[in-house]
C-alpha cells in the first residue's frame, strides 16, 4: 500500500535512544497496531526530556504521544483502545469480545508488567548494586508465580481473546521484555505465544519502522498492505 503521508494520525516519538532501547521503546505497540489494521501514521520525533510544548500533550515528557485530528492521547494502553475501537481487526465488535479484550490489555499493564519494569532494573540499571543481587532470586520467584496463571488462562488458545486483538499486543510486549530475563521456555504455553505474536509480519514492520526513525535507513511513515 502507498505510504500515506497525510494521515491523520501523528505519532510523536524519541529522535535518539541507546542502542540497547532500540527495539523496546513504547511507540512500538501504537505502531504495531496501526500495521495489523493498515491504518496509516506519520511519526514526530521529539527529544529525550521534551518540555516546553510537548508537556500539553505528554504531561511526563515520555513517548509515545498520539494526535488525531484535534483528539490527542497519552499513555499506550489508552492508544490501543482507541486504535481497538476504530478497527474490528484489533478488537472484537460482541460485548463480550470486547470486555475479555480490554481486561486483558489492562492484565497485561497492571499484572504483568510492573514485573517486567523491576527486572529491568535488578538486571540492567542497578545490576551492580547488592540490593538488586539480593532481590532477584525472590523476583524471579514472584514473576513465575505472575507467568504460571498467565500460561494456564491462555491454555490451548493461539490469543487471550479467540482472534489477535490489541490485548495481545499488550502482552506480548510485556512478555518479550520479561523473556530477556527469565526466558519463557520454563513455559511452553507462554513461549509458543511469543513466538507466534513476534511471527506476525505486522510486528516486523513495526519494529523496522522504530528502528528506522533512529538509523534513517527506511522512512518514518508506514502503511501497511
Amino acid at each position: 500500500m502507498p505510504i500515506k503521508p497525510n494521515s491523520d494520525i501523528e505519532l510523536f516519538v524519541f529522535d535518539w535512544v541507546p542502542e540497547m532501547a532500540r527495539g523496546y521503546v513504547r511507540d512500538l505497540r501504537p505502531r504495531w497496531a496501526m500495521e495489523e489494521a493498515g491504518i496509516a501514521y506519520r511519526t514526530t520525533a521529539v527529544s529525550v526530556g521534551a518540555k516546553g510544548d510537548y508537556l500539553s500533550l505528554q504531561p511526563f515528557g515520555q513517548v509515545p504521544a498520539m494526535k488525531e485530528g484535534e483528539l490527542r492521547i497519552f499513555e499506550t494502553g489508552a492508544m490501543l483502545l482507541h486504535l481497538g475501537r476504530k478497527s474490528e481487526i484489533l478488537m472484537p465488535t460482541d460485548a463480550q469480545g470486547c470486555a475479555s479484550t480490554e481486561s486483558w490489555l489492562f492484565a497485561a499493564l497492571n499484572s504483568v508488567e510492573p514485573h517486567a519494569f523491576e527486572l529491568f532494573f535488578v538486571h540492567v540499571m542497578e545490576a551492580d548494586q547488592e540490593w538488586a543481587k539480593l532481590r532477584r532470586p525472590s523476583l524471579h520467584d514472584m514473576v513465575k508465580r505472575r507467568l504460571a496463571p498467565l500460561a494456564d488462562a491462555l491454555g490451548q488458545k493461539d490469543y487471550f481473546v479467540g482472534p489477535f486483538t490489541v490485548a495481545d499486543i499488550a502482552m506480548a510486549t510485556v512478555l518479550r521484555e520479561i523473556n530477556g530475563h527469565i526466558p519463557l521456555t520454563e513455559f511452553p504455553v507462554l513461549d509458543a505465544y511469543l513466538k507466534r505474536c513476534l511471527a506476525r509480519p505486522a510486528f516486523k514492520r513495526a519494529l523496522d519502522a522504530q528502528y528506522a526513525d533512529f538509523t534513517g535507513e527506511a522512512p518514518a511513515q508506514f502503511a501497511t498492505a
